[in-house]
C-alpha cells in the first residue's frame, strides 16, 4: 500500500499541468518547514537536494536512506525504487529528485522524500573507505583529518564554531557600555608579546639567517602568540576593539588541552581602570554569546546530540549535564572572584585541614598548577566559574599595571602583585586571561628593563653619545624592536586593559568535548601536523 500510494502521487505530479520546476533546498531548510506551526511549507511539492548517502537499506520493492549535506545533524529520509537505489552505497555524491510527503503515523520525521529521480554526482568504494560504520575512537579519526568532518559529530562542531563567529559578531556590537570594533591585527611580528619565548621564528626556505640579509623582513619575524600589542594600539584610537584570529605557540605539551595553532578571542578596552570592570565585562560577554548560541539550531543540535559511548548505547547523562553547563552559564549565580594570595592560603589549608594532597605544593612563589587550578574550581568553588585575581608581579609580563588594592579587604600579598585575572572553568580550567595594562611611560620601560627586554646601545668608541636614544633610557640603552610600543604611551595613553579567551577551548567546552583537538577541523600540535 505504502509503494502503491507513492507512485500514485508521482502520476498526478507528471499529469498536471500546473507542476512547479522542483528547487534545490538544504536538508535544514526542508526538516525545519516541518516543525513549524501550521501546514508544512513543502509538502506535496517537488523538490531537489544535493547531498551524501549516509545510510541505506535496500530491499525488495523498495529502499530506505539518510541523506546529508552538512547543513544539519538530522539526516534527511528518503524513499526509493529498487533501481534508483541499485548502484547507491554509504558515501555516495547524489542529486535527488522527489516529492516531500507527510510520513505515515510512527514514523520519526513527519516527512519523507519520495524520490522520483536519482543522478549520481559521485562514486565511492564502500570497501576501501576508511571511515566505516561502526564506532571510530577519536585518535583514530584524528589521523585522518580530511575525513573525519563527514562523521556526524565533527560536522556538527564544524557548523556550531560557524554559529559562534556570527553570533560574536553580535555580542561585541550590542555591548550594552559601547559597541567594539572588529579589527585584523598582523599574524606576523616583530616580538613575543608575553615573554614566553615560545614563538616559531620565520626564516626563508633555504636561508640561514645568520645574517641581517639572510631575513625576509631584515630582521628576526615572528608567527603571533598574541595580538594584544597591536590592540592596544587600536584601542588608543578606536576605544573598544576586538579580534579573533589565530595565534601560534611551541609549546611541547602534548596534552588534550593545547593546541600549537588555535584561535585566540582577544578584546581591549580604552579608559578602564578598574579590574572589576574588566572582568565584569568578560562575563557579560560569555553569558551573553551563550544565551544567543542557546536559542539558535546549531546550539541545539549540540545540546542533543546522541553521544555514543561504544557505538551501540548512548550516555544518556551527557546530554542532561550539557545542558546544566549551559544553564550555569546563562543564568547562574554571579561568577567568584578570588585574589591570588587568598586562593594560595586555602589550597593550603586544604592540605592541612581537609586532606588535600597534590604533587607540587601551593606556595605564593611557586604560582598555580593545573592541579591547584582544578580544585579551586571544582571543590573549593563547586564548579563554578571563578576568577582568580593579582598575581604575583613576578610570573606575569612586563605590560601589566599593579594591583590597585589587596582585593575587598582579603589578607595582605606577600610581595607586589599586579592587576590581573585567569578565568577558571570547571573540567577545563583556565579559559580566558587578561589585565590593566601600565599606562605610564616610565614604569613600563623600567618593567622591560626588569624582564630583560631594552638591548644594549650599538655604540661607535669614537662617537660616545651623551643623550639617550628614548626618553628614561640610559644612554647605553635600545628599546630596538619594541620602542613602538612604548611610543603608544609616550604620544598619549589612558588606563586600558583587556582580555585573551581560548576560543577552541571555551568551544570544547560548551560541546561536551574533552580534547581542544577535537574543536578545530585541522589540528597542529606537538609531532603533529599531518595535512
Amino acid at each position: 500500500m505504502q509503494w502503491r500510494a507513492f507512485t500514485t502521487s508521482v502520476a498526478r505530479l507528471n499529469h498536471s499541468a500546473t507542476a512547479k520546476p522542483s528547487a534545490v533546498l538544504r536538508c535544514a531548510q526542508i526538516l525545519q518547514s516541518g516543525r513549524q506551526d501550521g501546514p508544512c511549507r513543502f509538502e506535496d511539492q517537488e523538490i531537489k537536494v544535493n547531498g551524501f548517502i549516509r545510510s541505506i537499506r535496500k530491499q525488495k520493492k523498495i529502499a530506505f536512506a539518510g541523506v546529508s549535506d552538512g547543513s544539519t545533524v538530522e539526516l534527511l529520509q528518503v524513499l526509493l525504487k529498487p533501481e534508483h537505489a541499485a548502484d547507491l552505497s554509504a558515501g555516495s555524491a547524489v542529486t535527488m529528485t522527489g516529492i516531500w510527503k507527510a510520513s505515515p503515523p510512527g514514523k520519526s520525521q513527519t516527512h519523507e522524500l519520495q524520490v522520483t529521480d536519482v543522478e549520481m554526482a559521485g562514486a565511492m568504494d564502500p570497501e576501501t573507505y576508511p571511515i566505516q560504520a561502526k564506532y571510530q575512537t577519536p585518535d583514530f579519526l584524528r589521523q585522518i583529518p580530511h575525513l573525519r568532518l563527514r562523521t556526524p559529530l565533527n560536522s556538527m562542531l564544524a557548523r556550531f564554531r560557524s554559529e559562534c563567529l556570527f553570533q560574536l559578531g553580535n555580542v561585541f556590537h550590542s555591548y550594552p557600555n559601547g559597541s567594539f570594533a572588529q579589527v585584523q591585527p598582523p599574524i606576523i611580528t616583530s616580538s613575543d608579546c608575553e615573554g614566553a619565548g615560545e614563538t616559531f621564528t620565520l626564516i626563508p626556505r633555504g636561508a640561514t639567517a645568520d645574517t641581517e640579509a639572510d631575513h625576509f623582513f631584515r630582521s628576526p619575524k615572528y608567527l603571533t602568540v598574541s595580538s594584544q600589542l597591536h590592540l592596544e594600539a587600536y584601542a588608543a584610537e578606536l576605544g573598544n576593539v576586538w579580534t579573533l584570529t589565530p595565534v601560534f605557540r611551541a609549546e611541547k605539551s602534548d596534552t588534550p588541552r593545547h593546541l600549537s595553532e588555535f584561535y585566540m578571542l582577544e578584546a581591549e578596552a580604552n579608559f578602564m581602570s578598574d579590574l572589576d570592570a574588566l572582568t565584569e565585562q568578560v562575563e557579560y560577554l560569555l553569558r551573553d554569546l551563550t544565551r544567543r548560541l542557546y536559542d539558535t539550531t546549531a546550539g541545539q543540535d549540540v545540546l542533543s546530540f546522541n553521544r555514543s559511548v561504544d557505538g551501540k548505547r548512548s550516555d544518556p547523562e551527557a546530554e542532561v549535564n550539557l545542558r546544566q553547563r549551559w544553564s550555569a552559564l546563562m543564568d547562574g549565580p554571579k561568577w567568584h572572584r578570588v585574589t591570588y594570595t587568598k586562593a594560595i592560603e586555602m589550597l593550603q589549608r586544604a592540605v592541612t585541614e581537609d586532606g588535600a594532597s597534590f604533587e607540587h605544593p601551593a606556595t605564593w612563589d611557586g604560582g598555580l598548577q593545573l592541579e591547584h587550578e582544578k580544585y579551586i574550581v571544582e571543590v573549593l568553588f563547586q564548579g563554578t566559574p571563578v576568577f582568580v585575581t593579582d598575581y604575583p608581579k613576578a610570573v606575569k609580563p612586563f605590560y601589566t599595571a599593579p594591583s590597585t588594592g589587596n582585593g575587598n579587604g582579603e589578607v595582605s600579598a606577600p610581595g607586589e602583585t599586579v592587576a590581573c585575572f585567569d578565568l577558571l572553568f570547571p573540567e577545563v580550567s583556565e579559559v580566558a586571561g587578561g589585565s590593566l595594562r601600565e599606562h605610564r611611560l616610565p614604569n613600563l620601560i623600567e618593567n622591560m628593563r626588569r624582564h630583560g627586554l631594552i638591548k644594549p646601545r650599538v655604540i661607535d668608541p669614537e662617537n660616545v653619545p651623551t643623550e639617550p636614544l628614548y626618553p628614561y633610557l640610559s644612554t647605553t640603552e635600545d628599546l630596538s624592536h619594541l620602542q613602538w610600543y612604548a611610543d603608544l604611551r609616550r604620544w598619549g595613553s589612558v588606563p586600558h586593559g583587556g582580555f585573551g579567551l581560548g576560543f577552541d577551548r571555551f568551544l570544547g567546552y560548551l560541546s561536551g568535548v574533552s580534547s581542544v583537538r577535537d574543536t578545530v577541523a585541522f589540528p597542529r600540535y606537538f609531532g603533529r601536523a599531518d595535512c
